[in-house]
């Protein structure tokens, strides 16, 4: 896993790296060069919010002992993320002093204030969309989220259902044993009744024969 964040972090580099250069180059240029360089860091950036959100859940599988420290170093690239999309919508609505001049001509003086004004406006745009694709985002985490939590939720209700069976298996194995506990006792029972009675029947008939000894010794003494 830590090989795939690494591999994350160097697509990063690259990306933020062409990134930086080219917002230094747009208040540099106007009209169609302008708006297609806007267009591909407006793509690019993109790319590297992908690349945080690769980056993000290659970190939660990282484990516990380890995570820390890649936390801070997706931390650190998030932060460099909000700065390079704040230089962005900067370097937008600015213009260089060749460029502004080549845009107003001699009314450049007296446009600042419009100049400004647009600015502004533009800046206040901006800002709403990055505010609208910030809610976005969100949104497709918590949908995500509840995915994730729905998919825990459907495993944990199987694996109560799976030990709901293995309960009611064992309280059938606990009922036949008790039947055959009960079915041991009755013929322990009956064994030890026939043991008494079969003892009985043996100490009655010793008597008998005892009885029988003795009053055949007496009559035999007697007829003598």
């Amino acid at each position: 896993m830590s090989s795939d964040f690494e591999t994350y972090e160097q697509d990063f580099g690259t990306i933020t790296a062409d990134i930086t250069n080219k917002i230094g180059r747009i208040p540099k240029l106007s009209g169609e060069e302008k708006t297609q360089l806007v267009l591909n860091v407006d793509k690019q950036l993109e790319e590297v919010r992908e690349l945080l959100e690769q980056m993000d859940l290659e970190v939660r599988e990282i484990p516990v002992q380890s995570r820390a420290m890649y936390n801070s170093r997706l931390k650190s690239y998030k932060q460099e993320m909000e700065k390079l999309e704040k230089d962005f919508k900067r370097s937008r609505i600015a213009y260089s002093d060749e460029v502004r001049n080549e845009l107003l001509g001699d009314d450049a003086i007296s446009s600042e204030s419009q100049l400004i004004k647009l600015r502004e406006e533009r800046a206040h745009l901006l800002d709403n969309t990055e505010k609208l694709e910030r809610s976005s985002r969100r949104l497709e985490a918590g949908y995500q989220i509840a995915v994730e939590t729905e998919q825990v939720g459907q495993e944990i209700l199987s694996n109560l259902h799976t030990d709901r069976e293995k309960i009611q298996r064992a309280r059938e194995r606990l009922r036949e044993t008790d039947a055959n506990l009960g079915k041991s006792s009755r013929i322990l029972t009956g064994m030890l009744r026939r043991i008494i009675q079969n003892r009985v029947l043996i100490f009655i008939l010793g008597a008998v024969i005892f009885v029988t000894i003795i009053l055949a010794i007496y009559l035999n003494l007697r007829g003598h």
